[in-house]
Parts: C-alpha cells; sequence; structure tokens
C-alpha cells in the first residue's frame, strides 16, 4: 500500500523585507513579547512543525538614513526562543544565527542550552554575510570574500557538530580539538549532549552553493518558487545532489517560503490580495524599491508616473544592509518591458512584478493546491509568512489546516515529542 505523503508547516514571524501590512490596526508590535507568543500558539494550535525567526544584524540605510519603512527592531532570535520554550510544548523553534559574525562554541553552546531548555525542539537556520556594512557593527569588523562565506560556513557548521558530539550519549565529557583554516580551538564542551543530538539545521539559499551547502549539511532548506514548475525543478536538482554524501531524499525537507491570502470566493481572495499588495507597496514604497534596483536616488520621480529611462549603477551604496542585487540592468530592463507591454507606472509595476501572495483562493482550493505542491514533488512543506503581527496565521490555522487534515495530508496529532520526529528526520549518528 501506498504511503500518502504528508507536508510539513512551519510559521516565519512576519516584519522583514516590508511585507507588513502596517496600516492595518490589527497589525501590533514586532517587540512585544505577547505577538510572540500569539504566533507561536497559534502554529502549535495548528500542529506545525516549527516557529521561526529572522535576523537582523544591522538596521538598513536607506540615502544614508535608518529605512524606516522596514523593521527597526528586532530582538536576538535565541533569546526570544528560550522564552516561547516556556509558553510552548511540541513547537520547533528555529533561529537565524549568522556563521559570518560569531564563533563555533559560543553559538554551540547557546543552541544546545536551547535545545535542552525545550525538550528537542531547536533549530538552527545558518546564513552568512559579505556584507561590510553589517561587519561594521562587529569587533572583528570587515566581511568575508563571497568565495569564503560558504567555506567559513561549513567549517563553523563541521565545529559546532563536533562541540555537540564531543560528550557520549551516555554523558561522559571528552576534550574536543579542531584545526582548521578558519577555527583553531581546543578545551571541553559545557554542555552534555541534547535530547535531539544535534539541532535541526536550516539553510537558505537557492544559489548553486546553497544548494550543495545544503545537501551537504542541512536538515532543511529554505526557499521560494513562484511556480509548480519551478518548484519540481528546484527540488529534483538539491534531492539528486545528496547520494554524493551519503544521504537519503528523506534526509532533507525542501520548503519555501510562500503567503496565502483567503477568502470565500476565488474573487474575494484575489481582492483581498490586491489590497494586501496596494499596502504593502506605498507610493513610497514603490520609490524604494525602484532605488534598490537602480542605485540612485529617485525621490524626485513620480510613483504614478513611468519608470525612468537612466540606467542602474552597479556600484551603488544608496541601500546598505540588504543583499545585492546581482544584475540590476536586466532587472531594470524587465520591469521597463512588463510596464511598457501593459501600461503601468512605477508602482503598479512594483506591486506586479514583486508580488509575493503564493496561494490565493478559498480555503478548499488553497488546500488542494498546497496538497498538489507536495505530492508532485515540488516542496515537502512550506513556510508560512504572514502580512500581519500576531494574528496573520489565525484564519490559516482555523479555516486550511482542517481541509489538509481531511485530506489525509497533514497531522492530526503530535506524534513525537522533539522537531527532528515532527519533520520525521532520522537521529544523527553520534561520531564521538
Amino acid at each position: 500500500m501506498t504511503v500518502r505523503k504528508q507536508l510539513h508547516l512551519a510559521a516565519h514571524f512576519p516584519g522583514v523585507n516590508s511585507t507588513t501590512v502596517w496600516a492595518d490596526p490589527r497589525s501590533k508590535s514586532q517587540i512585544d513579547f505577547a505577538s510572540f507568543e500569539h504566533l507561536a500558539r497559534t502554529a502549535e494550535r495548528g500542529l506545525f512543525d516549527f516557529f521561526f525567526l529572522a535576523e537582523g544584524l544591522r538596521l538598513r540605510e536607506h540615502r544614508g538614513r535608518i529605512h524606516d519603512l522596514d523593521v527597526v527592531g528586532r530582538p536576538e532570535s535565541i533569546t526570544v526562543l528560550n522564552a516561547l520554550a516556556a509558553v510552548t510544548e511540541r513547537l520547533g523553534l528555529a533561529a537565524t544565527v549568522n556563521a559570518t559574525f560569531n564563533e563555533p562554541y559560543e553559538l554551540a553552546r547557546r543552541f544546545a542550552t536551547l535545545d535542552h531548555l525545550s525538550g528537542g525542539r531547536a533549530a538552527w537556520n545558518v546564513v552568512t554575510s559579505s556584507d561590510a556594512f553589517t561587519g561594521e557593527n562587529f569587533r572583528r569588523g570587515g566581511f568575508l570574500d563571497r568565495a569564503d562565506r560558504y567555506t567559513r560556513a561549513a567549517e563553523f557548521l563541521a565545529t559546532a557538530r563536533e562541540l555537540w558530539d564531543s560528550w557520549t550519549p551516555e554523558g561522559l565529557p571528552r576534550p574536543f580539538a579542531h584545526r582548521g583554516e578558519h577555527f583553531d580551538i581546543a578545551g571541553e564542551f559545557g554542555l552534555p549532549r541534547s535530547p535531539q543530538g544535534h539541532p535541526v539545521v536550516i539553510q537558505a539559499g537557492d544559489s548553486p552553493d546553497g544548494r550543495e551547502f545544503a545537501a551537504s549539511a542541512a536538515d532543511v532548506i529554505f526557499t521560494r518558487h513562484g511556480s509548480l514548475e519551478a518548484g519540481r525543478e528546484f527540488y529534483a536538482d538539491v534531492k539528486g545532489r545528496l547520494a554524493r554524501y551519503g544521504r537519503a531524499p528523506e534526509d532533507l525537507k525542501i520548503m519555501p517560503g510562500v503567503t496565502v491570502v483567503l477568502g470565500d470566493t476565488a474573487a474575494e481572495a484575489q481582492e483581498r490580495a490586491a489590497d494586501i499588495r496596494r499596502l504593502q507597496v506605498s507610493p513610497q514604497n514603490a520609490i524604494l524599491a525602484l532605488e534598490q534596483i537602480w542605485g540612485v536616488d529617485l525621490s524626485s520621480y513620480d510613483p504614478d508616473g513611468p519608470l525612468p529611462d537612466i540606467d542602474p549603477d552597479p556600484e551603488s551604496a544608496l541601500v546598505q544592509g540588504r543583499v545585492k542585487i546581482a544584475d540590476p540592468f536586466a532587472i531594470a530592463e524587465k520591469w521597463r518591458a512588463l510596464s511598457r507591454e501593459k501600461g503601468l507606472s512605477i508602482r503598479q509595476t512594483v506591486i506586479e512584478a514583486s508580488g509575493r501572495q503564493s496561494f490565493i483562493g478559498t480555503p478548499e482550493s488553497v488546500a488542494a493546491e498546497l496538497d498538489e505542491f507536495v505530492t508532485h514533488d515540488a516542496a515537502d512543506g512550506f513556510i508560512l509568512v504572514p502580512h500581519l503581527t500576531p494574528g496573520g496565521l489565525d484564519e490559516f490555522v482555523d479555516r486550511v489546516v482542517p481541509l489538509l487534515q481531511e485530506r489525509g495530508a497533514f497531522r492530526t496529532e503530535y506524534t513525537g515529542t522533539t522537531l527532528r520526529s515532527h519533520l520525521g528526520l532520522p537521529d544523527p549518528v553520534w561520531k564521538g
């Protein structure tokens, strides 16, 4: 008998990259613990695998000023998750922490602590940075060349795993020593082996280096795809890389970040989605989005007017703290073509070109489409990114999760206590 493929769900705390609709009266604080608690409790009520926090190591700047349309207060993730461990019971707790500006011993200890306090629910989303602007916040300063980012991250993660393995499963400590290109450390790790052995490791990225790093070392890859076809292509590519690392396809879960907009009818859902996009892309946000590509001050342009006919400046430092656009000329030309084809203004073009709603429809149609992505191997599950804090997940949990359960596509109860058990991941083999 064929076993029906089950989908996995996670919740991303909203607020990054101007996705939050601040004008909505239901939009609350991004730093009040009550906001984190509400979203986490909702995710656990919906039997989600984990709750996911992004990271901001420096406030972004635009034209030399703090970018006040973005989140300007981001608490340290692991601290928040330690607090959430006390008000949740089964929900996984995932923190984004940078491997460029931290050190293995200190970070391995913090994640092991979270795993102990939560009873085996910790996860680490490993990210890197080649951004000198962010590096200025750190005593080590500077930044890494792009080519060195993943080599340091790979050695960082391997070193952390050596530390987690330095205690035997029976609870006996052993000295550790690591000698490598980026780290030269020795001593004794301060914590026994945690409930999961190793916290779950998440990797975010679609680049070839990111895919290879995920295939070699990650348990979950956080990605983004706009169509079933693109998802299937990515899924096949990444899963196809696992064998050369001695890993099985089920050892890595592919979970794209998605948004969901619901309505009682398809037309109502489309109308709600359009309203959300208009609120996300205000006239000011439209100009700022354009400046991120063009790299020049476009404040004199009318958001309801045509796109600029000047070329982008690829060396611009107008925007600081965001990932640089790889090919601004290609994107600018693509946006101009879209604007010409449909007769769109600047604001309309930004709305059209940067639309983030992945699944729009009735609860029934959204449940069916989510299930289709998983059963057709375009994803193993989804990380939901709401547009409201903290109640942006409520409607999905109340209206879509029961339909997924009726289809036999999603759990009706937690059957394990650790995040690894929720995700169906094997326990790490002790390599002491």
